[in-house]
């Protein structure tokens, strides 16, 4: 019997970074939904959380999934399911709802899971300082900084 042990940190955006999920609400309505659709497809989410424009998704890998597939699953059904319900969504006003092609996933660690659970936690608090443009280029920076380092050894 095979054993996996696979944590991954995905983020990705909505089309345009415009900001349908508003509302704390509307983003509950979202995180819920994906928890559930993913249960039923065998991915396990350990933790979802995100903001008006980009969702953070911490996912224990199977071992027959793939990060292009599960990406796929939770996009494409949400963005779906959200067109479905436009009423749950003030902020879409007669517009089709999109997630961004693109996204980044970064491996975790199990030795930090419990941070970036955390940091996923608190989305709304920490938007309230700084933009996903922001917190991306700082992601972008640390990763880097960790490549060269790597590159040391």
């Amino acid at each position: 019997m095979p054993y996996l042990k696979i944590y991954i940190h995905f983020v990705w955006c909505t089309k345009n970074r415009y900001p349908f999920l508003n509302t704390i609400e509307s983003r509950q309505f979202v995180w819920n939904h994906i928890k559930e659709n993913a249960k039923q497809k065998g991915i396990h989410v350990d933790f979802v959380n995100g903001y008006e424009d980009h969702c953070h998704c911490l996912i224990s890998l199977g071992i027959n999934q793939s990060v292009e597939k599960v990406m796929q699953l939770i996009k494409g059904e949400s963005s779906y399911w959200i067109n479905q319900n436009p009423d749950l969504f003030p902020n879409l006003k007669g517009k089709r709802f999109e997630w961004q092609s693109e996204f980044f996933a970064l491996s975790v660690s199990e030795s930090i899971l419990k941070r970036v659970r955390n940091y996923i936690k608190n989305q709304e608090n920490h938007h309230r300082k700084k933009s996903f443009g922001e917190e991306y280029d700082k992601i972008r920076e640390v990763f880097f900084f960790i490549r060269l380092k790597s590159d040391e050894i």
